[in-house]
């Protein structure tokens, strides 16, 4: 079969991904720039062709604990939103995690704080990272930079959240969520049976059989030394999870004097810098991040000795330029550059600024 391409925006490709990688239902609440995933899934009515479930929910509160629900009985669920509606979702997202329940969470970031603009940021990185709920939990985190990366991490993220049983997070921002290209869709795949779920989750609450145990579905332990053993497993869970799901992409890197970190949309812009330095004979290379977490930090510490100077581009005040400096541990220079307020940097700007804070 032909493959088929279709030009949509990052927003509806989420939505036609979901349907089509065997998703069993989506609860979610409109907000601006991603409200096109829940209008998209309307539109497509997957309940009379997969059996999917939409609902939109009486709040972002309320998709949230739904996906709970649905997630305790193995199935594949998820919720999308921008950041405001997000952060209502951390209690949620904390018991999620707790719970040890796999799920899908896309994050369509806007300005902030507050309700701040409906413009694109990047500005929920230390909200999605480090935890914008209670306890010591990690969200898999991917970061698409393209329409085709919205589509294709719909798929990765399920597989992903089921594979170590935790929810994982699309973070990406209003330029990705709003931009039109092609994308090639996912083949469809059939949701899962019944007994493939009992099969594969024996840990979802479907009720006592004869062949089958009890399940109790919470995160709530009151025995502190039974809690400890728990939170002890959680971080052997993430430090698997960082060893072996670390994901990124290297442009232009064999033989740069300078380093360029960026995700999502400033990745893409960045593109367009390196081109341009290029031909003023400035040799600079992207290291793009597509797992925000688990961080390629290790990737980054490979290029201490080869380069004179690293930059963070990010759509923020400073965050993810943190992890960078981790990273490197003192041993490079590293300076951040990124715009607020919803107003996207030029190529022109990036370059200007990595001349103004390295060269």
């Amino acid at each position: 079969m032909a493959e088929e391409v279709r030009l949509m925006k990052g927003n509806e490709a989420i939505a036609h991904a979901a349907i089509r990688c065997g998703a069993d239902g989506y609860f979610g609440y409109p907000i601006t720039p991603q409200s096109e995933i829940l209008e998209t899934l309307m539109e497509l009515k997957p309940w009379e062709t997969t059996g999917m479930v939409v609902l939109q929910a009486e709040s972002e509160i309320a998709a949230i604990n739904m996906v709970y629900g649905g997630a305790g009985c193995g199935k594949a669920v998820m919720t999308s939103s921008s950041s405001p509606g997000v952060s209502l979702k951390q209690e949620g997202i904390s018991y999620l995690a707790g719970a040890e329940l796999p799920c899908l969470i896309i994050n369509v970031m806007r300005g902030g704080p507050g309700l701040g603009t409906i413009q694109p940021s990047q500005a929920d990185y230390f909200q999605t990272v480090k935890g914008g709920g209670h306890g010591d939990y990690r969200l898999i985190t991917l970061a698409p930079a393209s329409v085709q990366e919205m589509a294709d991490f719909v798929g990765l993220g399920f597989e992903l959240a089921f594979k170590y049983n935790n929810p994982a997070i699309i973070l990406a921002d209003g330029v990705i969520g709003q931009m039109m290209e092609k994308v090639v869709l996912p083949p469809f795949q059939k949701r899962r049976t019944e007994e493939e779920i009992r099969k594969n989750c024996p840990w979802a609450a479907l009720g006592k059989t004869a062949d089958r145990k009890r399940n109790v579905i919470t995160s709530l332990e009151l025995d502190p030394a039974v809690m400890e053993e728990n939170n002890i497993r959680f971080q052997k869970k993430y430090k698997i999870i960082e060893k072996e799901e670390v994901r990124y992409e290297e442009i232009n890197c064999e033989d740069a004097d300078y380093l360029i970190v960026a995700f999502g949309s400033m990745a893409r812009i960045c593109q367009k810098t390196i081109e341009m330095a290029q031909e003023q004979g400035i040799k600079i290379g992207l290291l793009r991040p597509i797992t925000l977490w688990p961080f390629p930090s290790q990737a980054i510490a490979a290029y201490t000795d080869k380069i004179k100077g690293i930059i963070s581009v990010e759509l923020n005040a400073g965050q993810m330029v943190e992890d960078v400096r981790l990273a490197v541990n003192g041993k490079v220079k590293v300076e951040h550059f990124g715009r607020l307020g919803g107003i996207v940097p030029t190529p022109d700007e990036v370059l200007s600024a990595i001349k103004e804070k390295l060269m």
